[in-house]
């Protein structure tokens, strides 16, 4: 499931988009927390999942999540320009449980790094210092590996792989899909000459990650310089749009699904761009038009609502924590 693509070498924002694709509505909502929220991190859906040296902690700074099933964020920004994104990836192994050190549900992976870092060297720091556990989601297991970026640019890719974490930093990691291992992605991209692009160049063009991930990357290379914001941001949707899993496609192995929504964070200027497949309209949060002082209540949104486009920011309304 799922493609997330960076755009963080033009002169006007630095954008990213990510589709999600699941077999199965993830319901989800736009969750707003302010400064001060604290969450368990040993927990999913109200069972305890780390037995002992849970990872709990105080949030640092505001964030905007999209949540799956109530009970954890797959995507999401913070006030500081950071964005975090998890994607599934079938060959994930967190290992064995050290109970040495802190541990972390895989469905708050993405919101404790929102939660504590300002930028992507910062939640490498954190991250490092606790062990993420696996956990299920309505039957199906956590195997997931997570994007994040920052203003600056700055991009890593983080994989479980034979209980050890595998980490890809650096600007140039801006195409991320699912299996395999980001090598080997690495590996199979290098193997093709997109050096000379045309309307008859012969392009990968199925719903698979290894497909999805080279016509990203070919794409990406090709984006027109963006005169403002609005172009940068259409320019990473129109690839994920085009990466997408439409309805009805051959769906024969696990992991190959449609795209229930698609989202877009302009670092830059921060601002989350939400787009449901199944809707006509794209709404976008402007983030300085959000409350995150310490106190606040968190303010939700659902965006499966015909009635809601353009920037929804006062649409939020306050609401119980999801987790």
């Amino acid at each position: 499931m799922c493609t997330r693509i960076l755009w963080n070498n033009n002169e006007v924002a630095v954008v990213a988009s990510r589709t999600m694709d699941w077999p199965n509505p993830t319901e989800p909502k736009l969750t707003a927390f302010p400064r001060g929220s604290r969450h368990e991190g040993g927990v999913a859906a109200g069972k305890k999942v780390v037995a002992g040296n849970a990872l709990n902690w105080e949030s640092a700074h505001g964030t905007v999540v999209v949540t799956f099933y109530g009970i954890g964020a797959v995507d999401g920004i913070n006030e500081r320009g950071l964005a975090a994104h998890l994607l599934y990836l079938g060959e994930t192994d967190f290992g064995r449980r050290n109970p040495e050190m802190p541990g972390l549900v895989a469905g708050l992976w993405v919101q404790y790094a929102l939660d504590r870092a300002a930028n992507v060297s910062e939640a490498l720091a954190l991250l490092a210092e606790v062990q993420v556990v696996m956990m299920e989601a309505r039957g199906t297991k956590a195997t997931v590996h997570l994007a994040l970026e920052d203003a600056g640019g700055d991009s890593a890719i983080i994989e479980h792989l034979d209980g050890k974490m595998v980490v890809h930093h650096g600007p140039q990691y801006r195409i991320m899909t699912n299996d395999p291992a980001y090598d080997e992605q690495l590996r199979l991209l290098d193997k093709l000459d997109f050096s000379h692009p045309s309307g008859d160049m012969p392009l990968p063009g199925n719903v698979n990650a290894r497909d999805r991930f080279q016509r990203a990357s070919y794409f990406s290379a090709l984006l027109p310089v963006p005169q403002d914001e609005r172009e940068a941001a259409a320019g990473v949707l129109a690839i994920a749009r085009n990466v997408s899993v439409p309805f009805g496609a051959p769906y024969s192995d696990f992991g190959i699904y449609d795209t229930e929504y698609r989202t877009v964070c302009d670092l830059t200027n921060r601002c989350y761009y939400f787009e449901l497949t199944t809707a006509p309209n794209v709404i976008w949060a402007e983030l300085d038009k959000l409350h995150f002082e310490p106190g606040t209540p968190v303010m939700t949104l659902d965006p499966d609502d015909i009635g809601l486009a353009g920037e929804v920011s006062s649409a939020f309304q306050a609401s119980r924590a999801p987790y």
